[in-house]
């Protein structure tokens, strides 16, 4: 029967690369076209990779928590003999069974029809040890001498399945030592514990962590920043609030305060467009948006992702909100597409809603600035010549100085406020 072999698809403009973060399917798996096979990071999101085909899963070539470039093979499916391959996208059509080893080859398009020939399996210099090259990067990232692998391939060939299976053991084998060493503890050792041993634990950092942090690194040595903090009194905002969240509850509709954030702003940066700006340092030129798409920085477990709410000042309180908590719960269980995370024209970070006031937000660059927002409290204000208690939220507003200036930063800020201390302004504005 004809094996297919899936090269590592292109999974967006740009994404040469991706690490394969969980396997769906085993060997012997039965699929179906468009069965979810593997999951698969990258620099932006965690996505399921579909089977282009139908089909018994031979072998995976690649093992969990391998980086792979576009078209290295990772995995070998049978196929009925009359289905047509020529237009399965990333793959390679074999007429026989793969032999020995099929080296994950880089293709010079993700879409191929014939087959790479098959490649020698590297072997070491120093010791004779069958393993193809995907195999011994997988054990040098592992930590692994691979000379110490006992091979259970063909000829004795190590695999990815061999490494596994040795990490393992190595990893049972300490459990029960350590295990003896708790049970059998000696006087020396506990004087050791009790002088305190040092230990460290190195994690492999995920590829959204790391691109973050490149991102967060061009944004702050590339814009020069400047952070300006203020408070706002928003007691009839929180008034307000809570008079709508019954009728946000009818319409099925969780309503938090970012709704009315998003609609000061998109009223604020019609008074400053500036802010609604990137700048094109090749060509010196500030490009002004028309459009307002708002950036929503949310917290996950696999780091801060920004999905967007495209044309915010199109849409209702209602949509916003909707479309807020719709997206942080995809970038929460990490299904936030690529298009759900470009092309915003500012953002707005939380910090509230972990307990934050003021803080200096890194701008989401290339755009100018970035609104952060933090926790209500209850103060002492000073109202119609009384005291009373005030809800006051902090706000914290950083910007390219570059761009834009104290003066206007400020003036930004004070748009916000006047809207968000008399909420039923937005009425009027938007």
């Amino acid at each position: 029967m004809p094996l297919f072999e899936l090269g590592f698809p292109e999974l967006g403009e740009g994404l040469h690369e991706g690490r394969i973060s969980k396997w769906l399917v085993q060997p012997g798996d039965t699929i179906q076209e468009d069965d979810a096979i593997a999951e698969v990071e990258n620099d932006k999101s965690l996505v399921e990779l579909p089977s282009p085909v139908s089909g018994k899963v031979v072998e995976i070539k690649v093992g969990d928590g391998i980086t792979c470039v576009v078209g290295d093979i990772i995995v070998s499916i049978e196929v009925a003999d009359d289905v047509q391959l020529d237009g399965a996208e990333g793959g390679n059509k074999s007429s026989t069974p793969p032999a020995n080893a099929h080296t994950p080859a880089i293709q010079s398009s993700a879409s191929a029809s014939v087959s790479e020939p098959e490649a020698v399996p590297e072997k070491s210099a120093a010791v004779d040890v069958l393993a193809m090259p995907v195999v011994r990067r997988y054990a040098r990232e592992q930590g692994v001498n691979i000379a110490s692998v006992h091979g259970t391939g063909n000829n004795g060939k190590v695999t990815t399945a061999d490494i596994d299976g040795f990490m393992k053991r190595q990893a049972a084998a300490l459990t029960q030592l350590s295990n003896s060493v708790s049970t059998h503890r000696t006087p020396s050792s506990t004087i050791a514990q009790a002088r305190g041993e040092e230990s460290e634990e190195r994690v492999a950092l995920p590829m959204i962590r790391q691109a973050i942090a490149r991102t967060v690194v061009k944004s702050k040595y590339t814009a020069p920043h400047v952070t300006l903090m203020d408070e706002i009194d928003v007691t009839e905002l929180v008034k307000l609030r809570k008079e709508v969240k019954p009728v946000a509850e009818a319409r099925g509709v969780k309503i938090s305060y970012l709704p009315f954030i998003v609609k000061a702003l998109i009223v604020a940066l019609r008074y400053r467009p500036q802010l609604n700006s990137s700048f094109d340092e090749a060509k010196q030129e500030l490009v002004l948006k028309h459009y307002y798409h708002i950036g929503i920085m949310t917290d996950t477990d696999r780091g801060l992702l920004v999905p967007v709410v495209k044309h915010a000042d199109k849409k209702n309180m209602w949509d916003i909100a909707q479309e807020i908590n719709v997206l942080a719960a995809r970038g929460r269980s990490g299904k936030l597409s690529l298009g759900e995370m470009k092309g915003s024209t500012i953002s707005i970070t939380n910090i509230g809603s972990v307990g934050g006031m003021f803080f200096t937000p890194i701008i989401n660059y290339p755009e100018v600035a970035i609104l952060g927002v933090g926790r209500i409290t209850e103060k002492p204000v000073f109202r119609d010549g009384e005291f009373a208690v005030g809800q006051m939220m902090s706000l914290s507003l950083s910007f390219d100085h570059r761009i834009i200036d104290g003066a206007l930063g400020q003036q930004f800020i004070n748009d916000i406020k006047r809207l968000l201390e008399y909420p039923y302004l937005l009425l009027l504005d938007v």
